[in-house]
């Protein structure tokens, strides 16, 4: 169902990306409403959990006409629908063991890691989104070019589903288009970059945006000149900083940043939502010198969310109070699907009227960074990272139940309280690294060994129970220990008397 879906508009991406300059985004955005009640009403006849996910909720899908409708449907989400039902009845016609999947992994730092199938359908919703931002930015009908791979293979999605992706793109459009996958190895990347730099037009390296700065770092110091080369970036399962963008475009001499870098949004649970386009970037980047235009776009000061376009007809978004619900085919469809991401969706044509307001001249803007042939009127979707919930370091996350089971063991518990608060910072060398702020108990003094044991015993429980962090830790080791802070019984900083544990913390 979902390939035949996928292969419509999507099988003629040179076609595609022309037509999409010519349309009205009010067309595209009632594409995405058909797509998404036509999802809707499939589900609730073909896959039994959905079925009696309804049927429990004494809701009629067949009441469901227009999109005004489809706001009433109930929301789902791991807890209330993907844990209450066997995985064959959250399947299309209930049927699992009977089909062909390729199956990737959640960490599994909250509990029990939640295994997703994925089904071709979903390959070519990655090609599709893929191939015309690598038509579209890199030129990829023009140049010769080596894709590097350096996303963590094995049972997560990153490498594997990106590899898939690459390769169909390269197939059915004949384009002199090559990969290597090293995954999360910086010599492996460092190695492909100086074996085949000068085989190619030009590498695109697609890489977690922390690792990716090792990586440049790493080669320097080894006396890579990573200038010799026509590089460019792909970057996907965090946020970072415009101070980032402008640090690997200076060390690695991007032409064009808008053009050479960009990140995408995607979950483990559907896919390859949405990824920056040059105008996205301009936006994101003009918001943070005019605060008239921040400030109406974004709802919190304090922190900049990733900017990213997106099709609504392979992804419907809805912000439901800042917060972002999805509705896509997949392996396990899922439609008003709760991502418990924070955010909010912003119109073309509203993005644009809130730029003349602000007094910005988009027109002189895109024509002046050269991108004024690359606007599609597609919508916007933004998105911070979770709040109170985990901390994002090196792309993985970090829950507080490991911390908070690594804090109660035994041979600490006469010396801290087990409360703590976590955050992710960044030292003079623009590097992360995850701070663990923790209360002493009551008239405690600390000796010199007890950060030296709350250290060992924290990385401990997050190489056992986290696979994201078991794997880049035999990486880069120190890197990513955690920093231990000590904090007096009770303070204020953190541990306020009479008010909620936070346990993760903003800057």
């Amino acid at each position: 169902m979902g390939k035949l879906f996928i292969s419509g508009r999507y099988k003629n991406i040179p076609k595609l990306v022309s037509d999409l300059k010519l349309e009205s985004e009010k067309t595209i955005v009632k594409r995405g409403e058909r797509m998404a009640i036509r999802l809707f009403k499939s589900m609730a006849v073909r896959v039994p959990a959905y079925a009696s996910f309804l049927k429990r909720r004494r809701f009629d899908y067949r009441k469901v006409k227009t999109i005004k409708d489809f706001i009433r449907v109930p929301t789902i989400d791991k807890e209330n629908y993907l844990r209450q039902y066997s995985l064959a009845s959250l399947c299309w016609d209930g049927k699992f063991n009977e089909k062909q999947w390729v199956i990737s992994t959640t960490s599994g730092s909250t509990g029990e890691p939640f295994y997703f199938p994925r089904e071709e359908s979903q390959i070519w919703q990655y090609a599709g989104t893929a191939e015309m931002y690598l038509r579209t930015n890199f030129q990829i009908h023009k140049q010769s070019t080596l894709y590097i791979d350096a996303f963590p293979m094995g049972a997560w999605i990153g490498g594997l589903f990106t590899y898939e992706a690459v390769r169909l793109i390269a197939q059915r459009g004949n384009y002199k288009l090559s990969i290597i996958t090293v995954g999360i190895d910086k010599k492996e990347i460092i190695k492909s970059v100086k074996k085949f730099g000068k085989e190619f037009d030009q590498i695109i390296i697609g890489c977690y945006g922390p690792f990716l700065k090792d990586a440049i770092d790493d080669g320097l110091s080894r006396g890579l000149k990573w200038k010799d080369y026509n590089l460019k970036f792909v970057f996907s399962a965090e946020g970072f900083s415009e101070d980032f963008r402008d640090y690997i475009a200076e060390k690695t001499g991007l032409d064009n940043i808008y053009l050479d870098t960009l990140n995408h949004y995607g979950t483990v649970d559907q896919g390859t939502l949405s990824y920056e386009t040059p105008i996205s970037i301009l936006a994101r980047r003009l918001a943070i010198k005019n605060s008239v235009f921040y400030d109406s776009i974004f709802p919190s000061k304090n922190k900049l969310p990733t900017l990213t376009q997106y099709d609504p007809e392979l992804f419907y978004f809805e912000d439901v109070k800042g917060s972002l619900l999805c509705s896509s085919y997949s392996g396990i469809p899922l439609v008003r699907y709760d991502l418990k991401d924070n955010g909010g969706v912003i119109s073309f044509e509203e993005m644009k009227q809130k730029m003349k307001s602000a007094g910005l001249n988009l027109g002189a803007d895109l024509h002046k960074n050269g991108i004024k042939n690359t606007v599609w009127p597609l919508p916007f979707v933004y998105v911070y990272e979770r709040k109170d919930f985990s901390v994002s370091l090196y792309a993985f996350q970090i829950y507080p139940e490991t911390i908070r089971k690594a804090l109660f063991s035994k041979q600490l518990q006469s010396f801290i309280t087990g409360k703590f608060s976590m955050l992710v910072k960044y030292d003079r060398l623009r590097d992360q690294y995850l701070e663990i702020n923790v209360e002493l108990k009551r008239e405690v003094h600390p000796g010199r060994t007890l950060k030296k044991d709350i250290k060992k015993i924290v990385v401990d429980y997050l190489v056992k129970e986290n696979s994201e962090y078991r794997k880049t830790y035999g990486e880069l080791k120190k890197k990513v220990e955690p920093k231990i802070v000590f904090w007096q019984y009770e303070h204020d900083k953190y541990f306020k008397l009479g008010t909620k544990q936070k346990w993760v913390s903003s800057i």
